[in-house]
């Protein structure tokens, strides 16, 4: 087994080894993973904070031994605060998004294999209440809609809560699916708090959708952008189009 690191601001994991192949996802600056399977332009990668696979470009990792793969995953980095930071070095300098993990930060110095960056920006590492939660949440407002994004530039709606509650402190899985496997049903919106999940799904009944329940029956989600609409037993309404444009499925208090 080998193991890498993304020391790149933002690299494309696609569904199969190809540059034309579906990005299903992003691995960010600081990220750790094993490496599944190699081919000769591609890596198959098993992110190492939520599991997630799939395919980068061989070009875009670092490797790391195993030793420094356990270590790198058990050391509890600090997280990038703004929106973009920047990592920079004698020789590069890397854009950081919010949400990238800072590897072994100390007094802005980041330490990487055969590389040491200087950090500019602020850092979070602390858990975060709920409503520290939503306060994060609005950090995102506008971001385009980008499947398999998980950037201010472009994040999609599992991307969007999983973000959120990484800078909070929490781990969600990746997919609104799989996040719907976690935490503790809710029965009724009115039983909910701001900065739990709700979930919809489609017509096969597969879920496919998640947001962050607001105050006041409000929702905060990605879909065309991460936007605010109102949210009631049916699901999402969209004030504008004078329609729902999601089925709720379910309802999770995650903490």
């Amino acid at each position: 087994m080998q193991y890498g690191v993304c020391n790149l601001s933002i690299v494309p994991m696609r569904r199969e080894p190809g540059d034309a192949s579906e990005m299903v996802n992003q691995v960010l600056f600081g990220e750790a993973f094993k490496i599944l399977e190699i081919q000769p332009k591609w890596h198959l990668v098993r992110l190492a904070h939520d599991k997630y696979e799939g395919w980068i470009d061989a070009k875009q990792s670092t490797l790391i031994t195993e030793d420094a793969y356990l270590k790198w995953v058990n050391a509890g980095h600090p997280l990038s605060q703004d929106a973009i930071g920047l990592a920079q070095s004698e020789t590069e300098a890397h854009n950081v998004v919010m949400g990238s993990p800072l590897p072994y930060y100390n007094q802005k110095k980041l330490s990487f294999p055969h590389s040491e960056y200087t950090f500019y920006g602020e850092i979070t590492q602390s858990k975060k209440s709920k409503a520290e939660l939503i306060d994060i949440a609005y950090g995102y407002m506008d971001a385009p809609y980008l499947w398999g994004g998980r950037t201010p530039f472009g994040i999609d709606c599992s991307g969007f809560t999983q973000m959120v509650y990484r800078l909070g402190g929490y781990s969600l899985n990746r997919d609104a699916s799989q996040q719907a496997k976690q935490g503790e049903v809710l029965s009724f919106i009115e039983e909910s708090e701001p900065g739990d999940l709700a979930f919809f799904d489609n017509a096969e009944g597969k879920i496919t959708h998640v947001g962050i329940i607001l105050e006041n029956h409000y929702i905060i989600h990605a879909s065309g952008k991460v936007r605010l609409d109102r949210l009631d037993q049916s699901g999402i309404y969209q004030s504008e189009i004078d329609q729902h444009t999601h089925k709720l499925r379910v309802i999770k208090k995650m903490f």
